[in-house]
């Protein structure tokens, strides 16, 4: 079946406007969801609200929202003063700027739609994307939907453009809130790591290799009751701390394991035993002959 379009938007940088269509890159329909079920007749549960300092349940119609700014102390705001202070859509996206794509770190990435052109924006869509191909940049800018103003980075793909909604950098924590040891890398287990990801090295990602085992078990379950089957689970392994083995053995046998002759290891003169003098080193350090007695 065709993608169905979700809306439409038009492109804006200087004097150039692409009217385009939006399509939603990813969906969430084959995700299971679960009901929550009164155990003793199987009718499902209705959610209620309670005022936690009267003890009474709440109705919608006597509901605020209220921003805490301090402990158990709120300031409310009704429907129309957060109606007032929304973004108003504007269905386009301004850009301000283009980067290189390596630029844009993957954290930042949010919801991504597939744009493709509009009725007259044929010619515009496939300039504007070869030239961000043949450039290797993308295009960052601001879109105003649902009331929320979004940072968006416009990319190609092999067969058009991919809108990304980024994250504002105050919603990525920063790597250095980590604590990340600083250890030195022997060249030995450097060597013999680099040579095991050149085993599992793929020339290209094919997502389709991946299946979401755990969706498919689930599913299966479901069938089953639906059947009327019994389902018989096998048991969990028992859980244990992590075995701590010698890593550069732990690569070696990986690489074994992949039917791959590991790199040879560095000879190392045995504990207690001087290594081999040289030569030269042995003729300098020779005792000077004895003279004949008279």
């Amino acid at each position: 079946m065709a993608a169905r379009s979700i809306g439409t938007l038009t492109i804006s940088f200087g004097l150039v406007a692409i009217p385009v269509k939006l399509y939603s890159a990813t969906e969430a329909a084959r995700g299971i969801s679960f009901n929550l079920l009164h155990k003793t007749c199987g009718s499902r549960l209705r959610q209620q609200y309670f005022c936690i300092k009267e003890d009474v349940p709440v109705s919608r119609d006597e509901m605020v929202k209220g921003y805490e700014f301090a402990k158990d102390q709120y300031v409310m705001f009704t429907p129309d003063e957060l109606k007032a202070m929304e973004e108003a859509g504007t269905q386009t996206a301004d850009i301000s700027e283009f980067v290189p794509i390596s630029a844009i770190d993957p954290v930042y990435f949010d919801k991504a739609y597939y744009i493709a052109p509009d009725k007259g924006g044929a010619k515009p869509y496939a300039l504007f994307a070869k030239a961000l191909r043949e450039s290797k940049r993308c295009a960052v800018g601001r879109w105003a939907a649902r009331g929320k103003q979004y940072i968006v980075m416009i990319r190609p793909v092999e067969d058009g453009l991919v809108m990304q909604q980024l994250m504002y950098a105050g919603e990525v924590r920063p790597i250095s809130e980590i604590d990340i040891p600083n250890i030195e890398v022997r060249d030995a287990e450097l060597k013999l790591a680099k040579q095991l990801i050149d085993q599992q090295t793929s020339a290209t990602f094919d997502p389709a290799q991946y299946t979401d085992e755990v969706t498919e078990r689930i599913e299966k379950a479901v069938q089953q009751k639906v059947e009327g089957e019994e389902i018989t689970m096998a048991a969990a392994p028992e859980g244990g701390g992590a075995q701590v083995i010698d890593l550069m053995e732990a690569l070696r046998a990986s690489l074994e394991k992949k039917g791959v002759k590991p790199a040879a290891k560095t000879a190392a003169a045995p504990k207690g035993r001087k290594p081999a003098r040289r030569a030269d080193d042995e003729e300098s350090e020779a005792p000077a002959p004895r003279r004949a007695r008279k």
